[in-house]
């Protein structure tokens, strides 16, 4: 099964009917360019659990970078323009998915 498959799956595994209204994932671009992702993980059973932080490489000075992260109740990921799968990977791995 393909990553936006996993994660489409996720996410309706996540609604209640309530959660989806207040919470929700984004997937957005960055100016240097790459990508940003936010996963909300309030009311999950992901909310929480210990996630082992991602720093590959440096956006201003590298090509190939990655930096994943759980603060504040989320999964927030950015990358370089290829690295998108690595950071859907990177959440549904972490998530079991």
């Amino acid at each position: 099964m393909d990553q936006l498959s996993r994660l489409r799956n996720w996410y309706a595994a996540q609604c209640d009917g309530d959660w989806e209204h207040s919470h929700g994932i984004k997937i957005d671009t960055l100016d240097n360019p790459g990508w940003l992702l936010s996963v909300d993980l309030v009311d999950t059973d992901l909310h929480g659990k210990a996630f082992q932080s991602i720093h590959r490489g440096d956006s201003e000075d590298d090509v190939d970078w990655l930096h994943c992260k759980v603060e504040s109740g989320k999964f927030e990921a950015a990358g370089s323009v290829p690295n998108l799968p690595d950071m859907l990977e990177a959440f549904l791995v972490w998530a079991g998915h």
